[in-house]
C-alpha cells in the first residue's frame, strides 16, 4: 500500500473516531435528546437583499414534499428525512448523510409571515421571507405608585 493512501486511511479512521467521541458526549451531556443525536444538519446560507432575508440550503435528493417548514417566534425550522435508496453490499466511503435532519436559524426583524416562500431547486432549498415594511411600535405607560 503506497504512503499516501495509508495517509488517507488514517485521516479517514481520524475522522470517524471524533465522530464516535463526539456521539459519546453527546449523549453522556444530553442522555433524553435521542431525536436531535440521530438529526444532521445540512450546510446553510443566510443572505439578505433590500427586500428579504434568504435562507438557501443544500440538500440534494429530496423532493418538495419532503421537508416541513416552520416559521414561529422569528425562528426558521427546517425538518425532513432523506433516504439512501442505493443498495450497497460494501462501504468504501460513506460521507453523504441520510435519515433525519433538522435545521432553526434565530432571524432577527420583523417579516411579513403570510407571504414567506419556499422552492426547491437543483438541489437547494430556497426560503424567502419578505421584510415587513410596517413598524411595529408599542406604546409603553409608565407606572406610579
Amino acid at each position: 500500500m503506497a504512503v499516501g493512501q495509508e495517509m488517507i486511511e488514517t485521516a479517514d479512521e481520524l475522522e470517524q473516531f471524533e465522530r464516535q467521541v463526539d456521539q459519546m458526549l453527546h449523549a453522556a451531556a444530553f442522555p433524553h435528546a435521542h431525536y436531535r443525536m440521530r438529526a444532521w444538519r445540512p450546510p446553510m446560507d443566510v443572505f439578505e437583499t433590500e427586500d428579504a432575508i434568504i435562507v438557501k440550503i443544500e440538500i440534494a435528493g429530496m423532493s418538495p414534499d419532503d421537508f416541513s417548514i416552520s416559521f414561529l417566534d422569528r425562528v426558521l425550522t427546517v425538518q425532513g428525512s432523506r433516504q439512501d435508496v442505493d443498495a450497497k453490499l460494501t462501504y468504501h466511503r460513506l460521507e453523504i448523510p441520510y435519515g433525519d435532519f433538522h435545521v432553526e436559524v434565530f432571524l432577527p426583524g420583523t417579516y411579513m409571515a403570510n407571504q414567506i416562500e419556499a422552492r426547491y431547486e437543483n438541489g437547494f432549498l430556497y426560503i424567502t421571507l419578505p421584510k415587513s415594511t410596517e413598524e411595529h411600535r408599542v406604546p409603553i405607560r409608565v407606572q406610579t405608585q
